[in-house]
Parts: C-alpha cells; structure tokens; sequence
C-alpha cells in the first residue's frame, strides 16, 4: 500500500509541476487552432512579466490575440517563429492564458511549443519533451486526423 501511495504521489507531483500548458490536448490536423498557453504561476514567488512561445514547424500562419497591459512582437524569420508578449505583471497568486490562433500541419503527430516565462530577471523554458521526471515540460499538441467535411479554415 505505501508503494502505491508513493507512486501517486509522485505522479501528482509531476502534474502539479507542469506550470505552462496548452488548454487542450488534441486537435484536428489541417485545421485553423485557437491555442490558449494556461501560466498557472510565477517563478518562485514572483510575476510573471513575459511569456515567449516557439512555434515548432506545422504551426504556422499565426495570429495571437491582443492582451490589455502586454505589448506582443511577432517574429518570423523563416526557421524561427516566435510570439512574446511583455510588459505586462501576473502575480504569482493569479493564472491566465496567453492566446494563439494557427494552422496546423496536415499531418497527425505531435507538436511539441518551447516556452520561456520571464518573472522580471528570471525566466524559466518550459521545453523538456521526453522523460518520466520532466521539471520543465513543454506543452504539447497532439493532431488527430481530421474526420471528412471538417471545415479547415477559421471563421
């Protein structure tokens, strides 16, 4: 009994770690996405005051959504695709999302998106993809294949 109470407890703490997620595990490939990066706390006690995500190849065409108080840059230089939002401060006692729209590859698999959440002159990547015992996970979408007549463009 206190082997399997262990175990549950370290799996729960290995889900209690995972700070920056996606809202959702799955997705239709070839569809138009609205992905919403969850920050569920700050970095040792303090704000959040950034959040950089990498767009791994089969996210692309990305729009991410205005936030009141943040400033987003958008950078595009072919191999690296990335979105920022700064300036702005969620206190560690708060989470909010950070918001996304893409087209996704039309291929099922995996997309794994680096994260880096900046709390003032500390910052954190949230980008380990294999491993049992990941600190620093990278949130991950996996694409299903997309059922006939799924619509493929946003409305």
């Amino acid at each position: 009994m206190k082997k399997c109470f262990t175990l549950l407890a370290m799996l729960g703490a290995t889900a209690a770690q995972a700070h920056v997620t996606l809202d959702q595990a799955t997705a239709y490939a070839g569809t138009y996405q609205k992905l919403a990066f969850r920050v569920g706390h700050g970095c040792d006690g303090k704000a959040t005051t950034g959040l950089t995500v990498t767009l791994p190849e089969g996210a692309s065409h990305a729009k991410p959504m205005p936030k009141a108080g943040w400033k987003i840059s958008v950078t595009d230089s072919g191999a690296l695709r990335e979105i920022s939002w700064k300036g702005g401060s969620l206190p560690d006692a708060y989470f909010d999302e950070f918001v996304v729209q893409v087209k996704l590859s039309p291929e099922p698999g995996k997309l794994y998106f680096r994260v880096v959440q900046e709390c003032g002159k500390v910052s954190v990547a949230w980008d380990e993809i294999a491993g049992e015992k990941m600190k620093a996970p990278a949130p991950v979408l996996e694409l299903l294949p997309a059922p006939a007549g799924t619509p493929h463009h946003a409305h």
